[in-house]
């Protein structure tokens, strides 16, 4: 079986190591940790992972944000994946830094590229697995923040937070949505923090 694993972000140096590159930051940790390498194609960069039998596309759009949705319907048709199988990463201002949380469908929330996702493929009923980078920022403030660059430890700390996202994506793969959610929804909030989305783990 194939999925599609779209981690989104913005390409060129001026946005790399940025909070609005998380899913950037997932795959590249994904491909590194299995072995495999990234290919320059059409719409975004493609890194192909199996695991246990299955098969996962890794796609970083190269789209920039705002038109993600370009690249992820091009490969769902061009691999012929189904939309169940299809799973998102992206960042989450509405959630403490850290804190990660999976859902099966759901509104953008404000996110241009689900917004976009959602728009081309004409429904937002797709799994999507949203990492907190924190709202920590005075009024005004939202686009630096975004795409502005991790703070000292910041780094270091998502690592680990990381890692758990790319065992969500491979329970994704395995055992599906719901199964996922229970397992590891839980294990992703921050003790304390997710209550009060303006205070980020490290502040």
């Amino acid at each position: 079986m194939k999925y599609l694993v779209a981690g989104l972000g913005n390409v060129g140096d001026e946005y790399a190591g940025t909070r609005h590159n998380i899913g950037f930051m997932v795959l590249d940790a994904m491909a590194r940790a299995s072995g495999s390498l990234f290919s320059d194609c059409r719409y975004g960069f493609i890194s192909p992972v199996k695991y246990k039998g299955r098969q996962l596309i890794l796609l970083k759009p190269s789209t920039y944000m705002n038109l993600s949705g370009n690249a992820v319907r091009y490969w769902l048709k061009r691999e012929k994946i189904e939309l169940e199988n299809l799973l998102v990463i992206v960042d989450d201002i509405a959630l403490p830094l850290g804190s990660i949380r999976m859902r099966p469908k759901g509104s953008d929330g404000g996110h241009n590229g689900l917004a976009h996702i959602s728009s081309v493929l004409g429904t937002n009923e797709y799994a999507r697995i949203r990492v907190g980078i924190g709202n920590g920022f005075r009024k005004g403030s939202q686009v630096h923040h975004v795409l502005g660059r991790w703070k000292p430890g910041e780094e270091e700390f998502l690592k680990e937070r990381i890692d758990i996202v790319i065992e969500m994506i491979k329970s994704f793969a395995v055992a599906g949505t719901e199964l996922t959610m229970t397992a590891y929804n839980k294990m992703g909030k921050m003790p304390g923090k997710e209550a009060d989305g303006n205070k980020t783990a490290l502040l």
